[in-house]
């Protein structure tokens, strides 16, 4: 009996190929819920992403930081697997699950000027396949390079679709010098194969430097000729919403002025993890919700600090 051929096979050889998505970027008609306008959800659909501001206060912000920087600096989580240090030093670049990690952070990633955008976009009830703080302090915080987040999850996971976004709060202002996310407009629609053969247990190694499923240089190119580069700058309190196929990737911040972000990373409940692709074993459970998968239920009130 013959299997069905991955259209988004990747890094089972050492050729790169741009491949055309196959799959909605929008689900359902972008009426599973109401949470963003029918124009918001056109510029999703068009560019991969859309930058929302000031969607909470700053008392809001200053609690979630205050949490943050509270747990990177705890002993007894940063000895967790979770946390992850920045290449050739103990500072805190990511600590990972941190919706069960966290209460506050659970919260969040129910509240509903948050998940209603995830469930409308998605076109589903949806659960965390992955959360994380990520620090970029200032003049030492490391660069994340160009990567889609999809190829990862699609090869090292299993996720068998392009039916999951990921939600950046900003807990710092994220301006043109301290580091901020950057994508490619409209990269979303073009799936990027990228070259070589995944070593086991990769993730101990890309969560610091990612060098395998990033994409070719050629293909980059290609892809920011057609859409250029946006750097998503907002103030503190604002959120991102980018596709799970976006390219994207930040600088190094050289800045004095650090960089704080939450990530929360929403599946479609009918998206769930299958086996990693090319013989790979499952990464552990804290980058990839794997042994349960349970839709959240939304607050019915945004959180309160």
């Amino acid at each position: 009996m013959s299997t069905l051929q991955d259209v988004y096979s990747s890094r089972d050889a050492y050729t790169s190929a741009i491949i055309a998505r196959q799959d909605p970027v929008v689900y359902a008609g972008g009426g599973y819920a109401q949470a963003l306008s029918s124009e918001q959800i056109d510029a999703y659909s068009r560019d991969g992403f859309i930058v929302l501001h000031n969607v909470f206060s700053q008392a809001e912000v200053q609690a979630m930081l205050d949490e943050v920087k509270r747990m990177a600096e705890d002993p007894a989580v940063v000895k967790l697997d979770e946390a992850v240090t920045e290449p050739g030093s103990d500072a805190v670049r990511s600590i990972f699950r941190m919706h069960e990690l966290s209460p506050r952070v659970s919260d969040l990633a129910r509240d509903p000027r948050l998940i209603h955008v995830a469930r409308q976009v998605l076109g589903s009830e949806v659960y965390i396949h992955q959360s994380r703080a990520n620090l970029k302090p200032g003049f030492t915080g490391k660069e994340f390079y160009w990567h889609s987040d999809f190829e990862t999850w699609h090869i090292e996971d299993g996720m068998p679709r392009m039916r999951a976004l990921s939600c950046s709060v900003l807990l710092t202002d994220n301006n043109e010098c301290n580091g901020p996310l950057m994508l490619v407009p409209g990269s979303h629609q073009q799936f990027i194969a990228c070259q070589g053969v995944t070593p086991d247990n990769h993730y101990k190694q890309s969560l610091k430097k990612q060098e395998f499923g990033v994409p070719d240089p050629v293909s980059l190119q290609l892809l920011v000729e057609q859409g250029g580069i946006r750097a998503a700058t907002a103030q503190a309190g604002s959120v991102i919403f980018f596709d799970c196929n976006t390219m994207h990737g930040s600088a190094s911040n050289i800045s004095p002025w650090a960089r704080a972000n939450v990530f929360m990373v929403y599946n479609s409940i009918e998206n769930t993890l299958e086996v990693p692709k090319n013989g790979l074993k499952p990464r552990p459970g804290y980058l990839a919700t794997r042994q349960q998968f349970v839709p959240l239920e939304p607050l019915e009130a945004a959180v309160s600090v």
